[in-house]
């Protein structure tokens, strides 16, 4: 044997996986603790030393929801148009590109049916990575069809919102989606189904003007953003500062502006035992 071989690595040996080491790991917004990544995935994103709930994506709230294999995602097809042909940093259907290429659907909302602990249901869930959640057209449709469907088939109706505002970019033709969702929702309450709303973090602007607030119950994760303005441009507007963490869930459940904050574990079973306690037949 050729001595040269015990030192020269084969062409047919395969190099082993690398793992980034900063990819195991994850830091706490809050405390800073740093922790692996895995331990917090199995918290469902709740930091396991102070509490704090790290923002999660569709597919996770999906998971940690909606019993094994019963969600159907409804109208993934609809797409927004540039009816403004409008242009700021750049052009509007640039963004929608850039969302589309992130996330991977055409909207910030998905809208679905699924059962939780076997309770029926039909849910929206807004999705911040595509243009900050932000209301438009579709995501109005959306809602709507959902109210729909959970009128047809005599269901609860959830929102998951997690959004900045409405969609500027479409300008008037988003606000309008404020005033279409709202008296949709009334006419879900004409038949005594339930709608829950679940505030996460954040939810914003017209999102929360609107279909946010009007849930027969209105929930929010602990520590969740939840307003109109920035506190910023309030206190310029108004000429004084405001008390710390003013816009956040425990200010607004001391002040009653909601009616409960539930940890992230807790969350399927008190929202499956509310759509049981709420529907009247």
């Amino acid at each position: 044997m050729n001595l040269l071989n015990l030192f020269t690595r084969s062409s047919q040996t395969k190099e082993p996986e690398k793992v980034e080491a900063s990819a195991q790991w994850i830091k706490c917004k809050s405390c800073h603790s740093l922790m692996y990544y895995k331990e917090v995935e199995n918290q469902n994103y709740v930091c396991p030393k102070c509490g704090f709930h790290i923002r999660i994506g569709v597919k996770e709230r999906i998971a940690l929801l909606a019993d094994e294999g019963t969600f159907v995602e409804h109208d993934a097809n609809l797409e927004p148009i540039d009816p403004l042909k409008f242009v700021d940093s750049k052009p509007y259907t640039k963004r929608i590109a850039e969302g589309v290429a992130k996330t991977g659907r055409k909207s910030s909302v998905v809208s679905g049916s699924c059962e939780m602990n076997g309770v029926a249901v039909e849910v929206i869930i807004f999705d911040f990575a595509f243009m900050g959640g932000s209301l438009g057209s579709v995501e109005g449709e959306k809602i709507v069809r959902a109210v729909n469907r959970a009128i047809e088939n005599n269901h609860g109706l959830i929102i998951f919102s997690a959004s900045g505002g409405a969609r500027m970019q479409e300008s008037t033709f988003s606000l309008l989606q404020m005033s279409k969702t709202s008296a949709a929702l009334a006419k879900l309450g004409q038949h005594n189904l339930p709608y829950i709303s679940v505030l996460t973090d954040p939810t914003m602007g017209g999102v929360s003007a609107s279909f946010a607030t009007l849930g027969d119950i209105i929930i929010a994760e602990p520590g969740a953003l939840v307003g109109f303005a920035g506190q910023r441009v309030i206190e310029q507007t108004i000429g004084s500062e405001l008390p710390d963490g003013f816009q956040r869930a425990e200010f607004l459940l001391e002040k009653g502006s909601i009616d409960m904050i539930v940890n992230r574990n807790e969350l399927k079973k008190t929202l499956s035992d509310l759509l049981i306690l709420l529907k009247k037949d």
